[in-house]
């Protein structure tokens, strides 16, 4: 019988890995938290995956556990290790992208460079964290954020009011410095059980309103030392962490080249998108491959250049799928990538990807495709 993959959560990242891994003569399944989602197409079960009953339930006939996203509870994850499934990324290293507060500690204990931080309970704290770092900070919410949700920049305490007011005990907000980054970059690694480790190249990232627009492989000038720096970082954390499948590595580049870690993603992330089309083996792939312990593909780039750009929110009347046959006639390079999800303002419902040689050419022929879906 082929190996069984279980994917708890029906996003389009399950989604994506449908197609790698029925090329791959995988079975896989998928957890989906309702009726109708992206991964729809492989949703065997529809449930809670907060319920540990529930997801042992769907456990019970794959070979591994992996995941859509970070959101399900430790209770949850331990309880399926107790129960002897195979689950990767393991609760240990989840728990590092679950609380970003733990993250902050753990690198700082690997000695990997961050930008400045405190754990703050009380406006006092936050206020003082603010006066020592020039007037402004990042304030975030520990657990549960994504896509710029639960992220404020705060010149004051009574900004962030409600979420200190909202403190259970015990509790704290995270308080980082505004870092005063050129720009933002990624670094995707893939590491199996074994311990075999694979780096793909280092992408330069444009965000808009706290969500990924656009990513371009390989950064521009990155070639060298900052490559270099980026696949050290982002190896350390990897095996630092324990992580297994793969990992997304956010990071801040300053004006005085230096890269600090922003935030990190144990899973399929958007900034690897692209390797779905410039890449010998997409991220989707890489995943399955390295959860289930099986040799890592090549990261190599199909081309010297390649660019996702995103399709947020789509066409304010109808669907994307009227749209397609004007976008892919007018541009054949492209590859249309859509998550069977309704249009809605800023919503992530697919994104194109061109590889090619000339990086202005292949920036031009992504956006206006992808513009071909929205208003």
């Amino acid at each position: 019988m082929a190996l069984q993959v279980g994917i708890v959560g029906g996003g389009q990242l399950a989604r994506m890995m449908i197609a790698p891994a029925v090329e791959l003569g995988l079975g896989v399944r998928v957890l989906a938290e309702e009726p109708g989602m992206s991964a729809g197409l492989a949703a065997t079960a529809v449930g809670d995956y907060r319920d540990l009953d529930t997801v042992l339930a769907f456990a019970k006939d794959v070979d591994v556990i992996t995941f859509d996203h970070e959101h399900v509870p430790q209770d949850v994850l331990r309880g399926l290790v107790d129960a002897g499934v195979a689950v990767h990324p393991g609760p240990d290293a989840l728990a590092y992208a679950q609380d970003k507060i733990d993250m902050r500690t753990k690198l700082a204990e690997l000695g990997l460079p961050q930008p400045d931080w405190a754990a703050v309970t009380d406006a006092a704290a936050l206020d003082a964290f603010i006066a020592d770092h020039g007037g402004r900070a990042v304030v975030k919410t520990p657990r549960g954020g994504y896509d710029g949700k639960g992220v404020r920049v705060v010149s004051s305490s009574a900004e962030a009011a409600d979420w200190l007011d909202g403190l259970a005990d015990g509790a704290a907000l995270l308080a980082e410095e505004l870092v005063p980054f050129t720009r933002e970059l990624a670094q995707q690694v893939a590491r199996r059980p074994s311990g075999e480790l694979l780096v793909y190249p280092v992408v330069e990232t444009v965000q808009q309103g706290g969500v990924c627009a656009e990513a371009i492989a390989p950064a521009p000038h990155s070639a060298g030392r900052l490559a270099d720096v980026a696949a050290e970082i982002g190896e350390a954390i990897a095996t630092g962490l324990g992580v297994t499948g793969m990992l997304a590595v956010e990071l801040f580049q300053t004006g005085d080249e230096r890269l600090l870690v922003n935030e990190l993603a144990m899973r399929p992330h958007n900034s690897g998108h692209w390797t779905q089309d410039g890449s010998i083996t997409s991220q989707f792939e890489q995943h399955l491959r390295a959860v289930l312990d099986l040799p890592l593909g090549d990261t190599a780039m199909r081309a010297p250049h390649a660019v996702m750009v995103n399709i947020l929110g789509g066409p304010a009347e109808g669907t994307l799928g009227e749209r397609l046959p004007d976008a892919l006639s007018a541009h054949p390079s492209a590859k249309v990538h859509t998550y069977g999800k309704d249009p809605r303002p800023g919503r992530k419902v697919g994104h194109v990807n061109v590889a090619g040689d000339d990086l202005d050419t292949v920036v031009y022929e992504a956006r206006a495709a992808a513009a071909f879906f929205l208003d």
